[in-house]
């Protein structure tokens, strides 16, 4: 009797490859067959693959019915200044653009138009297990993004703006990497950020900007089964990957201790 396939992919549509893993344990095949060699991708875990490539600040302002506001963005991120003055240590680092204030911001939970992402697969992988499913989704995701994809496009979409005579940041997705030693979780989990355009997911940007592209892939999109999640995260803890290699900090530690009590064999 023939093994069932371990992924079966999707036609690509619109830049955007969908590939449906028939278990956790494929992601490290794909990954060590087909995607060793392309250092563009970063990589993000999501507990439900219904879930869209959205900023938290996108979502809570969608709620409020602000998502278009651009007063509502600014005013949020002069109040996070405000609140965060005499907050950041004895002679702080000073703090040179608006991205940078909202690395920081995010690092400690703010609502930012920031998206985590990291340069491990297996990281994202682990994120996107991380948590006891609450939904009751049929699959978890792991999205790859190309670095280089959103850089090229973005660059394009920038000169045309500027062409125009128009302001501001332009409809690009940036790539935030802070040179702060403030975040240390970033370094450890060999992390970055990607800033889009406000109120569109960056599944939807990809799709616009890179429509009828029907052979490359700018977004990955591993629809994953959302079983034997405990046997996936102890597999990736033998490898290191836990809330002590990602989380450097008392933090990490609690978590980490509580997975090893809930976890069999953790």
């Amino acid at each position: 009797m023939p093994r069932p396939p371990r992924w079966r992919e999707g036609s690509v549509r619109d830049g955007v490859q969908i590939m449906n893993l028939t278990s956790w344990r494929y992601f490290f095949d794909y990954v060590n067959q087909e995607l060793l060699d392309y250092r563009t991708y970063i990589y993000q875990g999501q507990k439900n693959a219904k879930w869209p490539l959205e900023s938290s600040l996108d979502r809570r302002l969608r709620r409020k019915g602000q998502l278009s506001s651009p007063r509502a963005r600014i005013g949020h991120l002069e109040n996070f200044k405000q609140a965060a003055r005499g907050r950041r240590g004895i002679n702080p680092p000073r703090i040179e653009n608006e991205n940078d204030w909202w690395a920081l911001g995010q690092h400690h939970g703010l609502a930012t138009p920031l998206l985590d992402w990291t340069e491990s697969p297996f990281a994202a992988l682990y994120f996107a297990f991380e948590e006891e499913d609450t939904d009751g989704a049929d699959h978890r995701a792991v999205w790859a993004v190309s670095r280089s994809s959103l850089t090229k496009k973005s660059a394009e979409l920038l000169a045309r703006h500027r062409k125009q005579g128009k302001r501001g940041r332009g409809p690009i997705v940036e790539i935030v990497q802070p040179l702060t030693d403030q975040n240390v979780r970033l370094v450890s989990q060999r992390g970055l950020f990607t800033r889009g355009l406000d109120g569109t997911s960056i599944g939807a940007w990809i799709r616009q900007h890179y429509a009828g592209d029907s052979t490359e892939w700018h977004l990955i999109k591993f629809r994953i089964p959302n079983q034997e999640r405990t046997k996936c995260l102890r597999t990736l803890n033998r490898m290191n990957i836990n809330d002590l290699s990602l989380f450097p900090d008392l933090y990490g530690a609690s978590k980490y201790c509580n997975f090893d009590l809930m976890i069999k064999n953790y």
